[in-house]
């Protein structure tokens, strides 16, 4: 388990690791080791359409139809997907009526029957539109799905006409950033001088060597590490990665939807002892958290899934001091 901390508030951030990256290796685990983060991938995500929305390049209340791939398009339409009412801002803020492929049991069954199969963004959009029919209409109310940040992937790189990792990375200018132990799983080169992967765990499954297509396009698919995810929360929530402030502020606005104070655009919020916190959360055991009361950014992993609540609360005992 690794926690690291910076912020506004931190004079030297600093972070502390235990146990070890590789067991069979005897390699220590630290807070410069790499492993895939899963769903905080989201928040670089939303980040990213908001720069392209502060750079009046996305419309955020556009209709997904028309900017969608005509393919995906096509598989949305025809099991009864509004497109033409579902809109960026539904996507981001999982308000878009979409059924969640990733959280449903037949998908990672399906993974591990076959953890070698090479998945494409149609197969598990596909996949979201056959294991069941639309849980609402777009706009209604907040049903996490990681099939809208799939299609939200697919959306920049049309926009953009680049790579979803190469947007990803020129918007919210990693190497410059700093950001030496993050990267884009299979589709960009491990950077020079990183450390190797951490091994990780489902229960006593090594998960390590799935392939990364089942979680590659958007709704995870970033590896790094604990320094650098909490360095880019810090500067996310203090003001440098955007442009201009009213860009944040429109990524963390409430939405008119129903549970809407769950969740904005690529961002949870919750309370940690009585403060308003952000936070996000990745499926294989990653946590950023962002505390504006105290200007603090926290950042952990643990290789086991099954230790994420206990790593949950050591990051919210530390908010609270």
């Amino acid at each position: 388990m690794v926690v690291f901390v910076a912020g506004k508030s931190i004079a030297k951030p600093a972070g502390v690791a235990v146990g070890l990256a590789d067991a069979s290796a005897g390699r220590p685990l630290g807070v410069d080791t790499p492993l895939r983060i899963a769903s905080n991938t989201k928040t670089f995500v939303a980040a990213t359409v908001l720069r392209l929305w502060e750079q009046g390049r996305l419309d955020l209340d556009a209709p997904i139809g028309s900017l969608l791939s005509p393919g995906l398009e096509r598989v949305l339409s025809t099991h009864g997907y509004a497109t033409a009412a579902m809109t960026i801002r539904h996507l981001l803020s999982h308000s878009s009526g979409l059924y969640d492929h990733g959280d449903d049991p037949r998908f990672m069954e399906s993974v591990l029957a076959d953890p070698a199969h090479a998945w494409t963004r149609e197969e598990l959009v596909r996949l979201s539109v056959a294991y069941a029919p639309s849980p609402g209409k777009p706009g209604a109310a907040f049903r996490y799905s990681d099939t809208g940040y799939v299609l939200l992937g697919d959306i920049l790189e049309r926009v953009t006409a680049q790579p979803l990792a190469a947007v990803v990375r020129e918007a919210l200018r990693f190497d410059s950033r700093g950001m030496t132990s993050t990267w884009w799983e299979i589709v960009e080169p491990q950077p020079s001088g990183a450390e190797p992967r951490a091994r990780q765990f489902l229960g006593e499954v090594d998960v390590t060597d799935i392939n990364a297509t089942m979680d590659l396009y958007g709704g995870g698919g970033l590896v790094s590490s604990a320094r650098d995810l909490a360095t880019f929360t810090a500067d996310l929530f203090e003001g440098r990665v955007f442009e201009r402030p009213e860009t944040l502020a429109e990524m963390l606005r409430k939405g008119s939807h129903q549970e809407a104070e769950e969740y904005r655009l690529g961002i949870s919020v919750t309370s940690v002892a009585g403060r308003e916190c952000y936070s996000h959360l990745g499926f294989w055991g990653t946590a950023a958290y962002y505390s504006p009361n105290t200007g603090i950014a926290l950042a952990g992993f643990t290789t086991a899934r099954q230790g994420r609540p206990q790593l949950l609360e050591i990051m919210e005992r530390a908010i609270a001091q």
